[in-house]
């Protein structure tokens, strides 16, 4: 069959058309995303301003269209922490209801850090022992860690590149008392949850997936996504450690001509650089791999383990 997952997140509105059936690797048919930040679109209020609801209504309704044009037979649609935590999230979400037709599913942090982690443990198999699954968002981060498919804990913190920007970064480049405010503050958050995840025991693989992860791997010296999704990228927090006070110092254009840089994504590369190396240094990770799979492939594989098995000789 074919799906389509439409995620509104906190960077960017994702459609994902993928050809899957149960017990088989989900196949990518299309892939459109719509740059709209509404993590940054908040008013002082904490409110979705009628800009940004009046671009989230157009965006929801261009990828419907796209998605019916491409044969899907299902839409599931979900939003994350930028509508999750607007003030204004029940307005948003009856408007988008209204003028498109699609009951946005608002998933909670601690159901996306689950998501996330059920793609990464389909993505690395069971050999991979315990993993601990780093995810950093626009507007979040998760963290799963445990051995089977579901985590033994999970946490979502408030520590996203977007929404950390936003609030912290806002010279070009940072004012460097800024960026130390900045460090404490997301180092202070991580610590919290350190203990939950200590008692559990050291990790046997660790993970990171999102955009953040893939383009910091990439300008410490990982392949271009062009070598495909079976090449191993890796991200080390030596590697990691040398190249944050660089990208201290940089303006936005200068980090969006990096290897592997968006433009989109430029100006928050410094604030998911710091949060990648809080996390990394206060779980005590020298090494993390990079999973092309993340919450979307989880919403996905979620979807199927709920769709009838094929019968094979043995039922």
């Amino acid at each position: 069959m074919r799906l389509g997952v439409l995620d509104v997140g906190s960077n960017t509105v994702h459609l994902l058309v993928v050809d899957a059936h149960p017990g088989a690797r989900p196949l990518p048919a299309h892939s459109h995303k719509a740059e709209l930040r509404l993590a940054e679109l908040l008013d002082p209020e904490g409110a979705i301003g009628p800009r940004g609801v009046d671009r989230l209504v157009t965006t929801v309704t261009d990828a419907l269209r796209a998605a019916e044009d491409l044969g899907c037979e299902d839409v599931l649609a979900f939003a994350t922490s930028a509508v999750r935590e607007a003030s204004n999230a029940d307005r948003v979400l009856a408007r988008v209801k209204e003028e498109t037709g699609v009951a946005l599913t608002v998933l909670s942090g601690e159901e996306e850090a689950r998501l996330t982690f059920l793609a990464a443990r389909r993505w690395f198999g069971w050999s991979a022992g315990k993993l601990l699954v780093l995810d950093i968002g626009g507007g979040s981060l998760e963290v799963g860690y445990g051995l089977d498919e579901q985590p033994d804990a999970a946490v979502s913190l408030p520590l996203g590149a977007g929404r950390l920007t936003a609030a912290w970064l806002r010279g070009d480049p940072p004012d460097p008392s800024a960026i130390r405010d900045l460090r404490r503050h997301v180092r202070t958050g991580i610590a919290r949850t350190v203990g939950e995840f200590n008692r559990l025991g050291p990790p046997d693989h660790v993970v990171g997936t999102s955009r953040t992860f893939k383009q910091l791997a990439r300008i410490t010296g990982a392949a271009r996504s062009a070598e495909g999704l079976y090449v191993q990228r890796v991200l080390t927090r030596k590697a990691l450690q040398e190249w944050v006070p660089k990208l201290s110092e940089m303006t936005v254009e200068q980090r969006g001509a990096l290897p592997g840089v968006t433009e989109g994504r430029a100006a928050q590369l410094l604030a998911g650089a710091l949060v990648a190396e809080g996390a990394m240094d206060l779980y005590g990770v020298e090494e993390l791999e990079v999973c092309p799979w993340a919450l979307r492939e989880g919403v996905i594989l979620r979807r199927l383990d709920h769709l009838p098995a094929r019968q094979d000789a043995l039922a």
